[in-house]
């Protein structure tokens, strides 16, 4: 299916430069107040490759409609906004959504609630080329909120046929041991099959901010030696970077 131009097959790779069109377009993320250690959360992140020609209004809208949804009861946690990277030549996406839950139920009460299926209906839908979303539980994630200006990296990988997951998964454990920068690290196995391209395993690295995601791509020898553990055993990955930007103003509208 789809495959990389490059050999790179490790969350920690070459940097792409950002879309002229990202820097054009001011998101208005939105994130939740709730702080807290989960012993087991769950991490919903959906990517958008919003079309080329759509307007910058009807962008905010669907940030905006989106970022609204943080007031549903289920959603610990909620951040959306433009990529700051898209590191993968094959899936040109454009955006993300960050969502935590308690569990498999509440993220399915999200996903089913009116209000969600209004905005994706609306402001979704209407203005993407393409849309993948990827679920998995993480363990232990002391911090349910990653602060503004943080900034997080998010991989998947999909296995080739016959790979050995679970020592793909022992690699990707031990990620946050080697690269310090990392101030909170999320991994697991998707469980929604239906829009995953086939991606089934899936990590999300914290950072203090892009400075220090940066310094991680500068030690190319110990990146290149992650990646080796792995490469015989991946299909294609893809990489995204973004920053959680600052939350918005106070607003009383709701859908």
């Amino acid at each position: 299916m789809l495959r990389f131009r490059t050999p790179l097959l490790h969350p920690f790779s070459l940097t792409f430069s950002a879309s002229n069109q990202l820097r054009k377009v001011q998101a208005r993320p939105f994130r939740s107040s709730i702080k807290m250690t989960s012993a087991k959360t769950v991490e919903h992140i959906v990517l958008f490759k919003v079309k080329e020609e759509t307007e910058a209004s009807k962008v905010s809208e669907m940030v905006n409609g989106l970022g609204s949804l943080l007031s549903l009861d289920t959603v610990l946690h909620l951040s959306v906004g433009p990529l700051l990277r898209n590191r993968s030549s094959s899936l040109t996406f454009t955006h993300m959504l960050h969502t935590r839950y308690k569990s498999k139920e509440d993220l399915q009460a999200y996903s089913a609630h009116p209000s969600h299926v209004t905005v994706v209906k609306e402001n979704v839908l209407p203005i993407i080329d393409d849309i993948m979303a990827v679920d998995w539980v993480a363990d232990g994630i002391s911090n349910l909120v990653p602060p503004p200006g943080s900034a997080l990296r998010v991989s998947f990988l999909k296995l080739k046929e016959g790979a050995a997951g679970d020592e793909v998964l022992g690699v990707v454990r031990g990620i946050p041991e080697n690269f310090k920068q990392i101030s909170e690290f999320s991994f697991g196995e998707n469980f929604s099959p239906g829009r995953a391209k086939g991606f089934s395993i899936a990590s999300l690295a914290v950072f203090a901010g892009p400075t220090e995601l940066e310094a991680v791509d500068s030690n190319q020898e110990l990146v290149n030696y992650q990646k080796d553990k792995v490469r015989d055993q991946i299909d294609s990955v893809v990489v995204v970077d973004y920053v959680v930007p600052p939350p918005p103003p106070a607003q009383s509208a709701s859908l």
